[in-house]
């Protein structure tokens, strides 16, 4: 297969990615129920967090506008927002892959990012990092693949700084890599406008550092800030970040040692088991009990997957820029090798596309089931005494979410909440108003 063919098979999957997780309304998990109520109970942007508003905006508008056209369907709604947090990082790594269809290596990098970030954080799509890392993705392909004289590439930079301003955090380490790429970019522009787009563009993105530095001095202390860092080091559960990062270290290791490695079969073997044990990873459990799929490791893992992407937008980078770079990447330029390692990631990225669907499945019979409880109940029904607990339901559940949820899915939203028994102390929500009762008055899930 040829870099273009592979590039366009990659976006095809991806958009079919994107298009079975919005009608499994994936947007509901955890935080993303109570979102979408607050959104239409206030019929405002729940842009409570100021760092990150504009990713908020952007993905809540939709939603908005629809609610204020009249529609009351939350099935529709919640698909809806489904779609704009799904399209919206798609959208980017597709422009991202296009950009570097021609590169084989430049285009294993891309691929490494869908298949080692992407896909193994993103079942917590409300997450806005899912949507900053794409848009750090694809600002540094258009960086990488441009003569530094296109107004329209500055013109886009521009636009992804300008996103990117107020995203998420880890635009404190990002912000800074895309500004001085995009300087270093600007070598060969002697066009004025062009420059002053660029120009612009770069200071945006260090804006982002500066205003995810602040965010962080802020909130240092806030007790959901103190148990995000504490859990940052356990993104080894998470085993579908685990198993290509595992992966990766053993060819770069192997690689930087002895780089005639990388033109055997070696790499191919490594990266053909790891993606063997990624696709059955799904079924792990039905020999070792403990070895499952945890959702809610997505959210603890994106710490490590934004670091591993700040690693490989630097090699990518390195590759383009250094005439004299280290062995290994002199072997790796190497059309054989960069083949295979094309064909390599490829293949990762259709195995990580695995269980992301065989958790969107399970997440649609979740859905369904909580439905019918709520449905055929009034008042209050406590969490405990439902089977929400057992298999797989225990993978989904979130208790200080369950009445925001349990609102959406309900035909008449009001009459039946699932709650769990907790002080709300323990596990606080991050914003007072979500874990509340919503009203949602007037809407319903429509069937």
């Amino acid at each position: 297969m040829s870099p273009v063919a592979v590039a366009r098979g990659v976006v095809l999957l991806l958009w079919l990615l994107a298009l079975h997780n919005t009608l499994a309304g994936r947007a509901l998990f955890w935080d993303g129920a109570s979102f979408l109520v607050n959104l239409l109970d206030h019929a405002h942007f729940h842009d409570f967090y100021a760092a990150r508003a504009h990713v908020d905006w952007v993905t809540q508008a939709p939603v908005l506008l629809l609610a204020k056209l009249g529609v009351r369907d939350t099935r529709l709604l919640t698909m809806v927002y489904s779609a704009a947090l799904f399209a919206l990082p798609t959208a980017f790594y597709h422009l991202a892959l296009m950009r570097v269809r021609r590169d084989p290596v430049l285009l294993t990098a891309v691929l490494a990012i869908v298949a080692a970030v992407y896909l193994p954080t993103s079942f917590f799509i409300v997450g806005e990092y899912n949507v900053a890392f794409a848009c750090i993705t694809a600002a540094m392909s258009i960086v990488l693949t441009t003569d530094g004289r296109g107004r329209g590439d500055a013109a886009l930079l521009l636009a992804f700084g300008l996103l990117c301003l107020r995203s998420y955090e880890a635009m404190i380490y990002l912000g800074p890599l895309v500004a001085s790429a995009i300087l270093w970019s600007m070598r060969q522009s002697d066009d004025p406008p062009t420059r002053t787009l660029r120009g612009l563009a770069a200071l945006a993105f260090v804006g982002s550092a500066l205003i995810s530095a602040i965010t962080i001095v802020d909130y240092w202390d806030h007790p959901h800030f103190m148990k995000v860092r504490s859990t940052s080091v356990d993104f080894w559960q998470n085993m579908q970040f685990s198993i290509p990062l595992a992966g990766f270290l053993i060819c770069a290791i192997a690689g930087v040692r002895r780089p005639a490695w990388l033109q055997g079969r070696g790499p191919m073997v490594v990266m053909g088991v790891i993606a063997l044990l990624l696709a059955i990873s799904p079924w792990w459990r039905v020999v070792h009990g403990p070895s499952i799929l945890y959702p809610p490791s997505h959210y603890v893992a994106r710490q490590a997957a934004g670091m591993l992407l700040a690693a490989l937008l630097a090699v990518m980078w390195v590759q383009v820029a250094r005439r004299d770079p280290p062995a290994i990447f002199v072997m790796v330029r190497r059309p054989e090798v960069a083949r295979r390692m094309m064909l390599a990631l490829a293949a990762l990225t259709v195995a990580a596309a695995v269980p992301d669907v065989a958790l969107t499945r399970l997440w649609a019979g979740y859905i369904e089931r909580l439905r019918i409880v709520v449905d055929g109940a009034s008042g209050l029904v406590r969490a405990e005494t439902l089977p929400l607990h057992d298999w797989p339901n225990k993978l989904f559940f979130q208790d200080w979410s369950y009445p925001a949820l349990s609102a959406v899915v309900s035909r008449t939203p009001g009459r039946s909440y699932v709650v769990s028994d907790q002080d709300y102390l323990s596990n606080p929500p991050f914003e007072p108003a979500c874990g509340l009762l919503p009203r949602l008055k007037g809407y319903g899930w429509r069937r």
